[in-house]
């Protein structure tokens, strides 16, 4: 079952979700492009909203709140009331739940052709969604998600796209109120050059 974050996040998924643990590390797939000119430095930003943004403003601001971290520590700072900003900056995130196959996980035992509970209750120690039958009667199993996010830059005078970046993990978690700015702060470590390789691996310590 996929969950487009409408229009760009689940503002309640958000909410329900922010007392969740820490979860010390994201890694993410990340790839990232630039034409960001030479020499040119970051300056103020302001964070561009689409008409489906405007129809949903709580969920545009929640959205906006998650990348401001990450932004701003790739040298950007907000443009001040009243003065034109250097740049936009447009943002998306998605979050997919998706089906895990059992024989996914290699910590399985039993004897052969029959369904096997996990030792370590999921893949690699992480819990499944639904229910499956183990060796020891229906055993509880959790979901794994998708989540992606999504920046582009563009200038403010020309229009022209100077960065562009994605970044995706996917996991077991969906609490996004840690993950949604461990991933912005993936897609934007690399500005202003853009991966040299893509996709590119890139671990982010979690602030939560």
């Amino acid at each position: 079952m996929n969950k487009l974050i409408a229009p760009v996040l689940a503002l309640a998924a958000l909410s329900v979700l922010t007392g969740c643990a820490s979860l010390g590390v994201v890694d993410s797939e990340v790839s990232s492009y630039s034409r960001w000119p030479a020499g040119r430095l970051a300056a103020s930003y302001l964070f561009e909203r689409l008409p489906s943004h405007q129809a949903h403003p709580q969920e545009a601001q929640a959205l906006e709140d998650a990348a401001r971290g990450a932004v701003e520590a790739a040298g950007f700072v907000p443009a001040a009331e009243g003065v034109p900003a250097d740049v936009a900056i447009l943002l998306g995130a998605r979050l997919s739940e998706t089906e895990r196959s059992p024989f996914d996980d290699p910590f399985w035992y039993g004897p052969p052709g029959t369904l096997h509970r996990s030792i370590a209750y999921g893949r690699l120690g992480r819990p499944y969604a639904g229910w499956r039958y183990g060796l020891l009667g229906p055993v509880r199993d959790y979901p794994g998600y998708a989540r992606e996010v999504a920046v582009l830059i563009r200038d403010r005078k020309s229009g022209e796209a100077l960065y562009e970046a994605r970044a995706q993990s996917e996991g077991s978690w969906a609490a996004l109120a840690t993950l949604l700015p461990a991933l912005f702060g993936a897609a934007l470590k690399d500005f202003p050059a853009g991966g040299a390789r893509n996709p590119h691996r890139v671990r982010i310590a979690t602030t939560n």
